[in-house]
């Protein structure tokens, strides 16, 4: 099946080769977030929940692009540089998806900068 890149004008040149997401058929996979911002320059350093928030806005923005909303997301996947983290990321988390949660997983892991500390990658199906 084709799918159609996802790419919203206002965000930054990515700092690899892919699209901020991908629509295939009613299926919008957004790519892995990670609070960025031009260049390549990691945000909010040391804040979780400020690069939740952020990471969680850049996704809002690529459903947005792609048709959908929050409330379509059937599935998080979600890295953590610190389960330290966890409970500042579950409380700007809980913000983002107030009703019916969709499924996620969360795993610990080194993130692709050093001072990244959570990255969020969804999946949203359109109604």
């Amino acid at each position: 099946m084709p799918f159609q890149p996802i790419n919203p004008p206002e965000f930054a040149t990515p700092i690899a080769p892919y699209s901020a997401g991908a629509k295939a058929g009613n299926t919008v996979y957004v790519s892995g977030v990670l609070a960025l911002g031009e260049g390549g320059t990691v945000l909010h350093v040391g804040d979780a929940a400020a690069q939740t928030r952020h990471v969680l806005e850049v996704i809002k923005t690529t459903l947005v692009a792609a048709g959908a909303t929050m409330a379509d997301v059937a599935m998080n996947h979600i890295f953590l540089k610190d389960l330290g983290d966890y409970a500042a990321f579950n409380q700007v988390y809980a913000e983002y998806f107030p009703g019916d949660k969709p499924a996620r997983y969360c795993i610990k892991c080194e993130l692709v900068k050093p001072d990244c500390l959570v990255e969020i990658a969804s999946v949203a199906h359109l109604g």
